[in-house]
């Protein structure tokens, strides 16, 4: 049986329906402070946290767990220059009880959902795994240390692990059965679609007198069951015994910019919406694209969903199902 901890968010629900896809038997953690217990498909699901290590504990007692794939976290860049502490504790002292709890059931392998944020602002592009990772907030410097703890955790105990770094996740399960529900709502495309659906009143756009070639900042959208997937390869790494302790960066190795979002999302929709233009945000780089070649090499990785109108399609499907509450032209 395989724990999946944050498994009713929006990227750990399309792992969890990866597995189940795939025959596995899964066990999903979840306080469901942002998670939705119904996007968990038939998993078996245990309400928990994962601050409270008696509670993990537990659960790690209950169940067959040899296996661990590890989403929970806070992950608001905003709210972790506002209240780091509790980003220190959600997911450096939530990881500590992981593995503690891990060493005590005797579990030695776990996948670890890190974060294009552990390299700040680079200095070249695209990014690869070698980059210098000088996170600019909390929320980087909480994945950073973490990928540390793992590194430590298989030098001293033989805890074996992957930890994916990824940059923007898109899109939807292309079945809508699970897609992005958070609130707030916090990503680019999401808040498109909401403005189509008339959700949010606009759309608004942090600068427009970057360095690109339409003035707004560039990112690298990859989509999210793209990303199931490659955790799905990283664990059957592990189960292989290939990996000891490693990081992969996942991305769709293209920019897009977020005018060219907006384009995408309304030729799409077939749909307008209004537009803002507001102040950059602080620690917002130009231009941020991974290079995934060692992904692609090391754990066969491909992607299914390259082109930016096919991430946007699921996305809209699944927000029509949803979230189906007005009508905006």
């Amino acid at each position: 049986m395989l724990l999946v901890t944050g498994g009713a968010g929006y990227i750990g629900s399309h792992l969890v329906l990866g597995l189940l896809d795939q025959g596995r038997e899964v066990l999903v953690l979840d306080n469901l402070s942002r998670g939705h217990r119904e996007l968990t498909g038939k998993a078996v699901f245990e309400e928990a946290d994962i601050r409270d290590l008696s509670q993990i504990r537990r659960i790690l007692k209950k169940y067959p767990v040899d296996g661990v794939l590890h989403f929970a976290a806070l992950s608001l860049v905003g709210d972790s220059m506002s209240d780091p502490q509790s980003y220190y504790r959600n997911n450096i002292g939530g990881t500590m009880n992981i593995i503690t709890s891990m060493l005590e059931a005797g579990i030695d392998r776990i996948v670890f959902s890190s974060s294009a944020a552990v390299y700040g602002e680079p200095r070249a592009l695209p990014v690869n795994e070698e980059a210098p990772k000088v996170p600019t907030n909390p929320y980087g410097e909480t994945k950073l240390f973490i990928e540390s703890m793992l590194g430590r955790s298989f030098d001293a105990y033989g805890i074996r692990s992957v930890s994916l770094r990824y940059f923007n996740a898109a899109g939807a399960d292309p079945l809508a059965r699970t897609g992005e529900d958070h609130s707030p709502e916090t990503h680019l495309v999401p808040i498109a679609l909401d403005a189509v659906l008339g959700r949010v009143e606009e759309l608004k756009v942090f600068g427009n007198d970057y360095p690109t070639h339409d003035g707004t900042c560039v990112r690298d959208y990859v989509h999210v069951t793209d990303l199931a997937d490659a955790h799905i390869r990283a664990l059957e790494g592990l189960e292989k015994g290939a990996f000891g302790c490693e990081a992969f960066n996942l991305g769709n190795g293209k920019g897009f910019s977020v005018l060219e979002i907006v384009s995408a999302v309304r030729s799409v929709t077939g749909r307008g919406f209004p537009l803002r233009f507001a102040p950059r945000r602080p620690g917002d780089p130009a231009v941020l694209v991974a290079s995934s070649a060692k992904a692609e090499k090391e754990l066969r990785w491909k992607r299914r969903f390259k082109d930016m109108d096919e991430i946007i399609e699921t996305a809209w499907k699944w927000h029509q199902k949803r979230f189906r509450v007005g009508r905006r032209s």
